[in-house]
């Protein structure tokens, strides 16, 4: 079986970025890219309907990167293979008042799926380790004990059902600068133009620092994260699809037997109901 594209990360060793190449497509060619996209995306869809008919579980998809890494995107490409009714993108911006007064991960909790429901966060409560950090919004004190209260955040509702999914699009320097450039020149993507955008460039490093550290103390064998070189929207779409199907696989015998004892629950009042109308005729 060929190497999953998206690279785990378990928290075994350090990763350094600069040693990651973002423009990797472990030699696919677009073509078979777009074709793979498709394919997986058919199976991903059948799946997210198992696991919303089913109910025992929910999915949360968490997308972080840095700015213009791809997350609207990759957000938007899979939303194309689920179900709209019960998919939805939760985004991270910056808190409101009301946020603000609880802890760093009330707001996080509240858009956390039910089960039978998918959500995709784009950002998330690793901001909290992340802008916090590099932006000095908080002291050193503070956001170093969050490590810690992420991981059980994570690890409570994975209890609770909860199949979590963390991937860091991991875009280069010139790439990045390439589509901020782009979003000035397109009208279609004037709303995306953020003067901020701009002024985090030169904390590239502050960030890959922050971003290290974040895929080094919250990645563990069960709860990992995936890597996913983002240079190439397409390579960025397969890797993210795939490794969500190969996520989801095991889980489908458990939701059609679900379905099928369903089935027969549903079967056996019917039939006791049909039993009723008909003495009464």
């Amino acid at each position: 079986m060929p190497r999953p594209l998206a690279r785990r990360l378990d928290g075994s060793r350090r990763i350094r970025l600069d040693d990651v190449d973002p423009a990797d497509t472990q030699g696919l060619e677009k073509d078979d890219g777009l074709e793979r996209v498709d394919k997986l995306g058919a199976e991903l869809s059948e799946l997210e309907n198992l696991l919303t008919y089913a109910g025992t579980h929910a999915l949360l998809v968490v997308l972080q990167g840095r700015d213009a890494s791809g997350k609207d995107g990759a957000a938007r490409k899979l939303l194309e293979f689920t179900n709209v009714q019960q998919a939805y993108v939760h985004p991270f911006k910056v808190p409101t008042e009301e946020e603000k007064a609880h802890d760093f991960l009330w707001r996080a909790h509240a858009a956390v799926p039910r089960r039978g429901s998918m959500a995709l966060f784009n950002r998330s409560y690793y901001e909290d380790v992340l802008a916090a950090r590099v932006h000095k919004i908080v002291p050193p004190g503070i956001w170093k004990g969050r490590y810690d209260h992420i991981n059980a955040f994570e690890r409570l509702i994975v209890d609770a059902d909860v199949i979590l999914l963390k991937f860091y699009l991991h875009i280069s320097a010139e790439e990045q600068y390439e589509r901020l450039r782009a979003r000035e020149k397109d009208p279609r993507t004037a709303w995306k133009l953020n003067p901020a955008d701009w002024r985090e460039v030169p904390l590239w490093d502050d960030f890959t620092d922050a971003y290290e550290d974040v895929l080094a103390r919250c990645s563990t064998r069960d709860i990992p994260w995936y890597l996913v070189p983002a240079d190439k929207k397409w390579f960025r779409n397969l890797a993210v699809i795939e490794r969500i199907v190969l996520t989801l696989r095991p889980y489908r015998k458990v939701w059609l037997d679900t379905l099928k004892q369903m089935g027969k629950s549903a079967m056996k009042e019917i039939r006791s109901l049909r039993a009723q109308v008909k003495r009464r005729r």
